[in-house]
């Protein structure tokens, strides 16, 4: 992991680890994640179903200020939010049925440009890296370290455990976020980790 300022050590890519045992808190790191972002940037949503990845989405769109509720986008792709100030659109894309990639994002002829927009498509890891060299990878896992590999432990087998604000373990989420690219390289994402 990075150094405590949220940084990599030799220059490299900012990381940050939260652990978030709400949907309100998943909302939360959605907001904090949204006043580091600008026009242009593009954000990777990973996580298995129902890991809170449209509720980061949310909570995104709450931070950026756009207009419309953020739902997940699976029905129809892709969704445009226009800001209701000056800030930058928001558009939510659900990548899971994207097999092509840029190809198939360049036919969903949405109705703003990339650039002056922030961009963040779930599923999309391995499918649309090319958009941007520049962009954040956000992972969301169920459980915490080991666990998240084999099933078991922190409530693993048994349902037992607690997680923060007497949370069941099954329900905190590990959420990694990692810059790429020069936009993010130094870059100090410690107001995530509040």
């Amino acid at each position: 992991m990075g150094d405590a300022a949220g940084r990599a050590p030799s220059g490299g890519p900012a990381r940050a680890a939260v652990s978030v045992d709400t949907p309100e808190r998943m909302r939360e790191l959605g907001r904090r994640l949204a006043g580091l972002l600008r026009p242009g940037d593009l954000v990777l949503l990973t996580g298995e179903l129902g890991a809170g990845k449209t509720t980061l989405a949310r909570g995104l769109g709450e931070g950026l200020d756009v207009r419309g509720a953020v739902t997940s986008p699976t029905f129809v792709i892709a969704r445009v939010h226009p800001p209701l100030g000056d800030g930058p659109a928001l558009v939510h894309v659900d990548a899971y049925r994207l097999g092509g990639g840029l190809d198939e994002m360049d036919d969903l002829d949405l109705d703003v440009s990339l650039t002056d927009s922030v961009v963040v498509v779930e599923w999309g890891e391995g499918r649309v890296e090319e958009l941007s060299e520049d962009r954040l990878h956000v992972v969301i896992d169920r459980a915490t370290g080991a666990d998240a590999r084999t099933g078991t432990g922190a409530g693993g087998d048994t349902g037992a455990g607690a997680g923060t604000d007497g949370a069941d373990a099954a329900d905190v989420r590990q959420v990694a976020v990692t810059g790429v690219g020069a936009r993010w390289a130094g870059a100090d994402l410690r107001a995530l980790e509040r």
